[in-house]
Parts: C-alpha cells; sequence; structure tokens
C-alpha cells in the first residue's frame, strides 16, 4: 500500500503593524483595516508608539484579536529596555545595525529634535524584540511610525512600507518624503491629491497606490426612513433644526469659523449644535460660542464610541464639517465621518478642502463652501429651512457611498501589496 503525501498547510502572512497610538477613538479607519486584514488571514501583530488615552474604545476593537506590544513611549521611562535591545542589536545585527545607525545620524543633522532620538531608540526596540518569522512591517503615518518602522526594518534587513493620511504627508519635510518614498517597497494613501503629491516626489511612482479606506457597511445600520421624520425647517421652536458635527477640537476642522457662522444665521432660525469629539482647542472654542452668545444652542458630548455616534448621526437633520488648512500645513485627507454621515443619509455640509471634493460634488452630494464663515452661514440657512434639499443631497451621498466607496476594492488592493512587498 502506497501513501500519499498531505499537502502541507500554507503558513498565514506575518504582517507586523505599526501605529503612533492604539487603540483610539479618533482612528476608526485603521481599525477598519485591521479588522478587515485579520479576516483575510493575515497574521496581525501591533505595535504602538503610544499607549491609549481615550476612556472610551470601539466595538471594533474588541473583535481584532492581534497581539498589542507598546514601545517606550519616552526613552526615561523604560531605559533598561532600551539598553538590552541595544546589546542584543550588537550580538544579532552588527552590520544593520551600523549602517542604520550613519542614516539615523543623517537624519539627526537635518532634524535636531528629541523627537528623532526617540524614535531610534523605539527602533532598536521594535527591530530587538520582533519574532524572526515576520518578513515585513507596514506603518500608518508617513511621520513618525514611518520612521520608527523604516528604522527597524533597516536593522533587521527585512521590507517595509507605509499607509499615508493627511497631516503625515503635508507636515514632512520633502526630505525626508523623498527618502522614505525610495525606501518602501509600496505606499498607499487614501486621497488622490495625496497620492499625486506623493507620486510626484518618489523616484518610482507605481510604488503609490491610491487606496481609498471606503466604509465597511455591515457595520452600519440601514438608514432611516428620512421621508418619515419631522420636516423641521426652524420656523418654530418645535421645529428646530438639529446639526451634527462630529471631529477633534484641533484648527483643521475650522470649528471657530463654524461657530462665528452659527452667530449670523437669522435670528428666526431656530436650530441646535450636537458636537461629538474633544481636543486641544476645547476650552477656547467653549468660550468662543459663550461670547458669540450661542452656548445655550450648542451640546458639547465629548467623545463618543461609534454606536453613540451612529445614533446621533440616525437623529440629525444634517452634518457638518468645515475643514480647513491649518498654520502649519495640516489637514483633512477625506474624513470617514463625511462617508458615515452618507451611511445615514444624512446631508452634508463642509468645505472644498483637500480630498473632500472627492467624496462630494457641490450641489450633488452635499453642499462645499470655501471655509469662511459668511459662506458656512449662507449654506446652513439654506439647509435648515429646505427639508426637501436635504432628502435630496442625503439620498445622493448614499448612493455615492454604497457604488464607489465600500471598502471591500480597498482591501484586495492592500492585500496583494502586501503579499508582494512581503514574498
Amino acid at each position: 500500500m502506497v501513501s500519499q503525501a498531505v499537502p502541507s498547510k500554507i503558513a498565514p502572512l506575518k504582517i507586523a503593524v505599526v501605529v503612533k497610538g492604539y487603540p483610539r477613538l479618533s482612528e476608526t479607519f485603521i481599525a477598519q483595516e485591521l479588522l478587515a486584514l485579520q479576516q483575510r488571514g493575515i497574521d496581525l501583530a501591533i505595535w504602538s508608539l503610544r499607549h491609549p488615552t481615550d476612556s472610551r474604545r470601539h466595538a471594533m476593537h474588541d473583535r481584532i484579536t492581534a497581539p498589542v506590544h507598546y514601545l517606550p513611549e519616552y526613552l526615561r521611562d523604560e531605559p533598561a529596555r532600551v539598553l538590552r535591545a541595544l546589546g542584543r542589536l550588537i550580538l544579532g545585527h552588527p552590520a544593520g545595525l551600523a549602517r542604520t545607525t550613519a542614516a539615523w545620524l543623517r537624519d539627526l543633522r537635518r532634524d535636531r529634535t528629541t523627537n528623532r532620538g526617540r524614535r531610534f531608540g523605539q527602533a532598536l526596540v521594535l527591530a530587538a524584540e520582533l519574532p524572526a518569522d515576520v518578513p515585513f512591517l507596514y506603518t500608518h503615518f508617513l511621520h513618525t511610525p514611518a520612521s520608527v518602522g523604516r528604522y527597524a526594518a533597516a536593522i533587521r534587513g527585512i521590507g517595509w512600507g507605509f499607509s499615508a493620511h493627511a497631516k503625515d504627508i503635508w507636515t514632512t519635510p520633502e526630505w525626508e518624503k523623498r527618502e522614505k518614498l525610495a525606501d518602501a517597497r509600496f505606499g498607499a494613501t487614501c486621497t488622490a491629491v495625496g497620492a499625486a503629491h506623493l507620486r510626484g516626489l518618489a523616484a518610482d511612482p507605481n510604488r503609490i497606490d491610491l487606496v481609498y479606506h471606503g466604509l465597511d457597511l455591515s457595520r452600519f445600520p440601514a438608514p432611516p426612513d428620512r421621508t418619515d421624520a419631522p420636516a423641521r425647517d426652524g420656523s418654530a421652536p418645535t421645529l428646530a433644526v438639529e446639526i451634527l458635527s462630529v471631529g477633534r477640537l484641533v484648527e483643521k476642522k475650522g470649528y471657530d469659523r463654524l461657530l462665528d457662522a452659527l452667530a449670523m444665521l437669522p435670528d428666526g432660525l431656530h436650530w441646535r449644535l450636537v458636537h461629538i469629539g474633544s481636543g486641544d482647542l476645547k476650552q477656547s472654542l467653549r468660550a468662543q460660542a459663550e461670547q458669540l452668545g450661542l452656548s445655550e444652542r450648542i451640546e458639547w458630548r465629548g467623545a463618543q464610541d461609534q454606536a453613540t455616534v451612529i445614533q446621533a448621526l440616525r437623529h440629525a437633520d444634517l452634518f457638518v464639517l468645515t475643514s480647513v488648512v491649518a498654520g502649519d500645513g495640516d489637514r483633512d485627507g477625506l474624513p470617514n465621518v463625511l462617508m458615515e454621515a452618507a451611511s445615514q443619509r444624512l446631508a452634508i455640509l463642509s468645505t472644498a478642502v483637500s480630498a473632500i471634493p472627492e467624496f462630494i460634488t457641490d450641489g450633488t452630494h452635499g453642499l462645499l463652501t470655501d471655509g469662511s464663515p459668511p459662506a458656512i452661514a449662507t449654506a446652513l440657512e439654506r439647509l435648515a429651512t429646505d427639508p426637501a434639499l436635504r432628502l435630496r443631497l442625503g439620498e445622493a451621498a448614499h448612493g455615492r457611498l454604497r457604488a464607489e466607496f465600500g471598502m471591500t476594492a480597498g482591501i484586495d488592493r492592500l492585500v496583494r501589496r502586501l503579499e508582494e512587498a512581503a514574498a
């Protein structure tokens, strides 16, 4: 009797994912992607540069089973761990350590900051503690996480790639972007404007992929039937229009301009603003609202999990996000929350900044303004007083989301890139 060989099972692809902080309420796009990669059978491990600071987490985070490793957030907190890592690398990877130290010193001469030193120390720990059977590092964000991933990969002699988003593209120095683009096996970014910028800096533009995050619609309920809702048009206190905004209270979200615009609305228009999110400008924005006489009409709900956000989207009459380009060049990419609003057929008012027009065509899928308070106020009044317009725009945005911005196509492309890069 001749025995037949049993085919061996192909081992899953192992990937180490480097992120700035995990988990984070504001980065649902990263959690969505990690969960999707896990569901595709990729063996993930998460390496985070920072510990979590949010008091809540999304239910989606509980479904991600990848182990999470925290690198020393500040080197002074774990000096023994850093020194142990250095010792192991001197013995195990001396050539890679020497080459990468020389590269880091060149970077340090151009960027004499403590952050540059911290990145290298974190990279030492990552390179020393990374299991030997991990062939590839994948980083989210082109600035600090990509620096740590790049140094660690160079020490270990393995490949790395990145996903770039918004601030990391526009605030990283050009010399650093060019060198990272030359080293990385591939780069993905979630906006056409970001992809065009990075391709213009890359020696091989084909290494840069446009991969929209899209939205995993299976995580969202079917939108409410807004034709059955009261036709709130602001004409009376009982018909006050509920305006919702979800976003961090930081400069690039333009909330100071939104408050100024709300103060310009006609006295006879009845409205209330619900805001979800937190951030460094919380106190100054609340003080601005008080000074403008708006405090009684605004509910600041702070950071919330996604289930709570979805309920707020379903209850609101229109969604507003007045993104701007910050003084340091920081800006949004394509905010996921706009797609989340569209998932509930909610009319959207935003600004023609960065990649927002890639999803919203002004007058078709929502209204876009130039971000000035008078323009925002005009658009707000138009939407608040016209329930039929809100229904039309919300329906169109929902249709475009389903037709062109689902998650599956982007994940398919990303998986192919990871498999090719790690081969």
